[in-house]
């Protein structure tokens, strides 16, 4: 395994926990119904007739590039965060999720035990994810986490995982250049972040 990716053991945790909630619908997915899709419907003018509404296309300002290398950068941006974006937003659904199946056990010490009990399949099931990752990824994906869920990952550790394995895992980033308490700066030094992000999820690049 990647050093790096005990870096972001978090984040195996927090989706590993993720998938309880999913692992409860036993419903027959193949003997369901095909879809129906139900249009919105206005009154124009006595007239009944359905609508759409358009995903907002956003503009700014056309790129300059210095030279090949700064282009490069560019083209690397791009391609980092359409793998890192999804793992990043499975962590904000899972964090979610989490928080609400932990909600439904009695004590704290079946909350602590259902922890302990998703914690041992988290290597198994997600550490294949976080081997494709390089580390720029993953330092990229420790700042896409806190733009989703607003919490850095040193508090999301903190706060499934307790003070010791944040402060733990804190200082094991550190000694590859990374950090758990990096936040997300839309407007400042990932503000070109923000723009490819903006663009990714609008389908215009």
């Amino acid at each position: 395994m990647k050093a790096w990716a005990n870096i972001m053991i978090f984040m195996l945790f927090l989706l590993s926990l993720g998938k309880v909630k999913a692992q409860v619908i036993t419903e027959d997915v193949s003997a369901m119904e095909k879809p129906v899709t139900l249009a919105p419907m206005c009154i124009y003018e006595g007239d009944t007739i359905p609508y759409f509404t358009l995903p907002t296309v956003h503009i700014f300002k056309p790129l300059y590039f210095k030279n090949n290398q700064e282009r490069q950068k560019y083209t690397k941006l791009v391609r980092d965060v359409k793998k890192v974006l999804p793992i990043s937003k499975e962590v904000r659904k899972a964090v979610i999720e989490t928080y609400e199946v932990l909600q439904t056990l009695p004590t704290e010490k079946a909350r602590q035990e259902h922890i302990k009990a998703v914690e041992k399949s988290i290597k198994k099931q997600y550490t294949p994810i976080m081997k494709k990752l390089t580390f720029s990824q993953g330092k990229l994906l420790i700042k896409l986490v806190d733009r989703q869920t607003n919490s850095t990952g040193y508090e999301l550790v903190q706060a499934f995982m307790g003070s010791f394995k944040a402060g733990f895992y804190q200082a094991f980033a550190a000694l590859f250049g990374a950090s758990l308490k990096k936040e997300y700066d839309a407007e400042g030094d990932d503000a070109m972040t923000e723009r490819v992000i903006i663009l990714v999820e609008n389908g215009q690049i």
